[in-house]
């Protein structure tokens, strides 16, 4: 040992067993020394790779982590905003419903509008009546095509068309809630036009036995004004009113005889003259066509007729003119 001291040399025995022999190694002392560095470098890297290796996995698992969060952010915003869609559909379906609840009144007031005008046309038959849908189809819904999702801002969008919509037909129904009431006074005024004018043939008879215009009176003889028609018929046949309008005359007079005057629209009078009976009353409101009293021959007259003449703005004119 000490040789190997002072040559700077170590001897290394291998002895298997005692029937192999000995093997010597001789190594420097350096080596000896390098040897074990080499391994503690070596051991050394390996912690070193391994550190390395371990701070990229948690970094990895980090990142994964950070993406995992953001997702789950992500997911938590999405599921806020469908909230939010649907709180506003919400508002919208509520609002909806109040202003559907306004114009279902509207509708209500407009359709009994509709059915007053109705009622006042099918009273006096002027107008034809509103074609209704066929009551085979009733009750039949034919639909079909295929399924289409509809998405959140697809729904607002629609819920905002409805609302549009809505706003439309309240406009509208205000305009009808406004017009509708003019259109039936203006039909009103119209129809007590058209029924106030002399038109109507006031008696059953046709038989027309003297003209308007001059003509030889029947007592005298002499060229006398005529100021009505006269028409035969006979005693206690109806008198109708030729147009509808208040009775400011029933009474009797000398010539006239049991006579009615109504006064119609436009400054026009109805003269009825020599009448067996009076039916109506001064003040009352006569429509066209009703009875007012009975033919006879009262007065200066000659035999059963009437004597109908029309007054307009004070002036006798022609009744041909008016009746048919």
């Amino acid at each position: 040992m000490k040789t190997a001291h002072r040559n700077q040399r170590l001897t290394l025995l291998v002895l298997r067993d005692a029937q192999h022999s000995v093997k010597q190694f001789h190594l420097s002392k350096p080596l000896m020394i390098a040897v074990p560095a080499a391994a503690v470098l070596s051991i050394a890297g390996l912690i070193v790779s391994l550190q390395i290796q371990s701070a990229q996995t948690i970094s990895n698992l980090e990142q994964q982590l950070t993406l995992k969060s953001l997702e789950a952010l992500k997911m938590e915003v999405t599921v806020s905003d469908k909230d939010e869609a649907i709180e506003r559909l919400n508002k919208a379906i509520i609002q909806l419903s109040g202003e559907a609840e306004e114009t279902k009144a509207q509708m209500e007031r407009v359709q009994q509008l509709e059915q007053q005008l109705q009622q006042f046309i099918e009273k006096h038959g002027s107008l034809s009546s509103t074609p209704t849908s066929s009551a085979s189809d009733e009750g039949q819904l034919h639909v079909g095509g295929e399924f289409i999702a509809v998405h959140e801002n697809e729904m607002l969008n629609l819920a905002s068309d409805i609302r549009d919509d809505f706003e439309e037909m309240q406009q509208l129904l205000s305009q009808l809630e406004r017009h509708i009431p003019r259109t039936l006074d203006q039909a009103q005024e119209t129809q007590e036009r058209r029924e106030g004018l002399p038109s109507l043939w006031p008696t059953e008879s046709r038989r027309l036995t003297s003209s308007f215009g001059y003509r030889s009176d029947p007592f005298t003889g002499r060229s006398a004004y005529h100021a009505g028609i006269d028409i035969a018929g006979k005693v206690g046949d109806p008198i109708y009113a030729a147009g509808s309008g208040k009775v400011t005359a029933a009474e009797r007079s000398g010539a006239r005889g049991l006579y009615i005057v109504i006064k119609h629209p436009n400054g026009l009078e109805t003269w009825y003259m020599h009448l067996n009976k009076l039916s109506v009353s001064v003040g009352d409101q006569v429509a066209q066509g009703e009875i007012i009293g009975q033919l006879g021959s009262t007065g200066r007259s000659t035999g059963p007729h009437l004597h109908f003449q029309v007054v307009k703005n004070d002036e006798t004119v022609d009744p041909m003119r008016y009746v048919q």
